[in-house]
């Protein structure tokens, strides 16, 4: 089962996504997939075929300002939790998806859970991997110096900063041909690092860690979290404070995995992923 790619427009912002169509039954819900820094929907090229082989129809989009969706200038796109939650907003209505379930990773992952509490309607259930989400959690400063001022200029026009950060994130080595496809935009055009700067000046993780770790306490939807162990940003006790904050919520920890779990531990990820989001139909 291939992926495929699509643009689509939604008020004058232009998303790129990647698509699975289901094979077999079709009662099952969508599932929408959102990546973190420094990432794009890439990442989740090994989990949407098995999603769509089991019947389950997968949407991935890189954000506004990453992999090959648009990339405005910060004055006509903020590059603040709430600009990307309203854009994301945008998107899913124009992809007519009514409800779904949500699978996030990653810092601007966090973003994802902050749109699942402004919209609870619309979600039926969560897998978090590796994503922000305590009061606790800190930008690790290989992705803080970024933002920095002058430093962060020159830093983010840099496409190596992607093998650094998803490799010293992940704690292995990804593939050659797989950075490939994550360096490109940076090597195509500096709005692409201007567009990452923004988004790391503006992610305002205190208040979006504040809004979910309060949030998520009267949250009713069943929550799966899967935990690389040896992130080296976000250790395991931030997703033991939430699961046991949160009603109805399962934590699996995964050994000797980091923090993109997805890039190359997918059947692990996949084995407790795809009975969860087969727990509800349409």
């Amino acid at each position: 089962m291939s992926l495929t790619e699509h643009k689509i427009t939604v008020d004058s912002l232009e998303w790129f996504y990647r698509e699975s169509e289901p094979i077999g039954r079709t009662d099952l819900l969508p599932v929408v997939l959102l990546h973190g820094l420094v990432s794009q929907s890439y990442s989740w090229r090994n989990i949407m075929p098995a999603l769509a082989s089991q019947g389950t129809r997968a949407i991935a989009p890189d954000w506004i300002g990453y992999g090959f969706s648009g990339k405005p200038e910060k004055r006509d796109f903020a590059y603040t939790p709430d600009t990307f939650i309203t854009a994301l907003e945008k998107f899913i209505n124009a992809l007519e998806i009514e409800r779904f379930s949500l699978v996030v990773q990653g810092f601007l992952g966090s973003v994802g859970l902050q749109y699942a509490l402004r919209h609870p309607e619309q979600i039926a259930n969560i897998a978090i991997l590796n994503t922000p989400i305590s009061t606790t959690a800190k930008l690790p400063w290989k992705i803080k110096q970024m933002g920095l001022p002058l430093a962060g200029e020159m830093i983010t026009q840099d496409p190596l900063l992607v093998d650094r950060t998803l490799e010293g994130g992940s704690r292995y080595r990804i593939e050659d041909k797989d950075l490939d496809v994550y360096r490109k935009p940076f090597l195509k055009a500096s709005v692409t690092g201007r567009s990452l700067l923004a988004t790391i000046r503006n992610l305002q993780l205190d208040s979006a860690m504040a809004e979910i770790e309060s949030g998520f306490q009267q949250w009713q939807q069943p929550i799966l979290l899967q935990w690389g162990m040896i992130d080296p940003w976000l250790p395991i006790d931030v997703a033991e404070k939430f699961a046991n904050s949160v009603p109805d919520a399962e934590l699996i920890k995964l050994n000797n995995v980091g923090h993109y779990p997805q890039e190359h531990y997918h059947k692990t990820i996949l084995e407790d992923l795809l009975p969860f989001v087969r727990r509800t139909a349409s």
